[in-house]
């Protein structure tokens, strides 16, 4: 099944998400950064395939259910389920394909890579109206070739590129960066 988005530009996960790990600038429990990486274009087909699809034409959503996988160019999101939400403005359908999307929701074990760029989490939503996607878990895991940042709560404007991420309660935000990676920039 293929999904696209009315909109020109950003599409499903709009966009920014992912690392840019070597502009690190944090302080005790968060740590701020510039993502860059994974983008999804708006130009470009979205294929996704799951176990199950749910349409609530009705209520403009749309469920994915069981090992979904979502690819778009060089981007990749897996999950266990995701839900889009729809607009109910567009004048579009849900399963035509051609509806607007206000937000999405993703959770148990999401996946996200583009190219070398990978975050992990237990849950996400992606907000198309505030550009805003949040990626939550026991652990969020964000590495990018031998880096690797992890933390609990990680937010990304996805305007601007900007990122948070907040450690564990009662935990900090751990780093690992490998020489390797900052004498090849």
């Amino acid at each position: 099944m293929m999904i696209s988005s009315r909109r020109r530009g950003p599409a499903l996960l709009s966009t920014a998400v992912l690392i840019g790990l070597l502009s690190v600038s944090g302080a005790a429990g968060q740590q701020n950064q510039r993502m860059t990486g994974l983008q999804l274009d708006g130009d470009q087909p979205i294929q996704i395939e799951s176990d199950r699809l749910e349409v609530r034409e009705n209520e403009n959503i749309a469920i994915f259910t069981g090992n979904v996988n979502v690819v778009q160019g060089q981007t990749q999101l897996k999950a266990g389920r995701m839900t889009v939400y729809y607009s109910p403005n567009g004048n579009g359908t849900v399963t035509g394909g051609t509806s607007s999307i206000e937000r999405l929701e993703v959770e148990n074990k999401v996946y996200l890579r583009s190219e070398n760029q990978v975050a992990t989490g237990d849950s996400g939503t992606f907000n198309m109206l505030t550009e805003e996607m949040v990626l939550l878990g026991k652990e969020v895991v964000l590495t990018e070739d031998d880096n690797i940042v992890v933390g609990c709560k990680l937010t990304v404007h996805m305007a601007t590129g900007q990122a948070r991420l907040d450690s564990c309660e009662g935990g900090r935000v751990r780093t690992l960066l490998s020489p390797q990676s900052r004498n090849s920039n």
